[in-house]
């Protein structure tokens, strides 16, 4: 529950500050979100001198709670100013500052386990709280400062019951979901079926994050420099992490023997079509609010980036809790799979809206152009 209630917050937090980003700001909410952030980290650091019982147990929900809504001010703001500030080059820019998220995920665990091995338990939320509360001062010299007083005329209602952001929303549940999937599953598996040591465990998941974060910066390009190919990356990407996830165990009516190299290789692909789902999200639920008069400026770059964050916290509390349950009753192949079965509906669907999508202007376009002939021939001087 303490590390449950984390995407929870994250989730509400996410959807309040995108409804009201216009009046806080994009520079104070990320710059406070920071601070926050780093304040919340180095109190982390000093839990184990809380009392024992209920003071401790209520502190860590409180730290966490805080520490969700900080997180959420920071990254909701973090979107908005990255579409405000680079329009054309949304994905390119996206792909960019997910190869050092990819670099966090890397470098995160070592050092983290390296000081708590010399230091102590207090020493790696202290020198991290600190390290981000550094970043302040600079991001308040380098950030532009972005003024928009007019407020949103619509709600995260109408943005997510769009057919196409609905079933994007979705999409974007079932990525976040694999990914925290695997967090308390895969390392008891490795574990248990390789007998590995827990410093092996951590290298396996080196090749997910190191593909995701090579892989992020090339398909954000794609996105951008060839806006048709977005939706294709989105769906292939989503069936080919369907795929990964049936073979990570693999499912055992396959009757394929579960192998280190193969369980390797498929976290290194799974990577990069990860990557192929991930970036062109972003710009194709920005573009669909556009389409469908959304006016453009910070408040819909607001709803939408909230929106983006609350369905990847969803994805964040279900993933871990549902895949922490589904091993527990029929171990990890089978838990793996159905991981797998939620993100190839959600590729499928993807697909089928496209094709369905694509076949209506097609229809539409005769039409169009039947009705411009018409009027360029009602222009034209009648002749005796």
């Amino acid at each position: 529950m303490i590390f449950g209630c984390y995407a929870v917050f994250n989730l509400l937090s996410s959807l309040l500050f995108g409804k009201y980003l216009v009046y806080i700001g994009t520079k104070f909410m990320f710059v406070g979100g920071m601070f926050v952030s780093g304040g919340t980290t180095i109190l982390f650091g000093m839990l184990d001198r809380a009392p024992d019982g209920p003071v401790f147990i209520t502190m860590c929900f409180l730290l966490r709670a805080v520490d969700a809504m900080s997180f959420a001010a920071s990254i909701t703001a973090s979107s908005s100013i990255v579409a405000k500030a680079f329009p054309n080059n949304v994905a390119t820019v996206m792909g960019s500052l997910e190869t050092f998220s990819g670099l966090g995920l890397v470098l995160g665990p070592p050092l983290g386990g390296f000081l708590y091995q010399t230091f102590g338990y207090e020493v790696p939320f202290i020198f991290l709280g600190c390290l981000v509360l550094l970043m302040v001062p600079l991001n308040m010299y380098i950030l532009p400062t972005y003024v928009d007083s007019t407020p949103s005329q619509h709600s995260f209602w109408k943005l997510v019951t769009l057919p196409k952001i609905g079933l994007l929303s979705f999409v974007i549940i079932s990525l976040s979901g694999s990914f925290d999937f695997l967090d308390p599953t895969l390392s008891l598996f490795v574990l248990n079926k390789f007998n590995l040591s827990a410093g092996y465990v951590g290298l396996i998941f080196l090749g997910l994050a190191l593909s995701y974060a090579i892989s992020s910066p090339l398909f954000g390009l794609l996105s951008d420099k060839i806006p048709y190919l977005r939706k294709w990356l989105l769906v292939s990407g989503n069936i080919i992490t369907a795929v990964c996830f049936m073979l990570l165990g693999p499912v055992p009516i396959l009757h394929i023997e579960s192998q280190l190299w193969l369980l390797v290789l498929l976290l290194v692909v799974n990577g990069i079509s990860a990557g192929m789902s991930i970036i062109p999200t972003f710009p194709e639920v920005l573009s669909c609010a556009y389409e469908n008069g959304f006016e453009e400026g910070l408040s819909t770059l607001g709803l939408v980036s909230g929106l983006f964050g609350a369905m990847w916290s969803l994805g964040a509390f279900i993933g871990p809790t549902l895949g922490g349950f589904l091993y527990e009753k029929i171990g990890f192949e089978w838990a793996a799979s159905v991981q797998g079965l939620w993100g190839l509906i959600s590729g499928l669907s993807m697909g089928l809206y496209y094709i369905v999508e694509h076949w209506r202007r097609k229809r539409c376009e005769p039409q169009n152009t039947l009705h411009t002939e018409e009027e360029r021939t009602s222009l034209l001087p009648h002749r005796i």
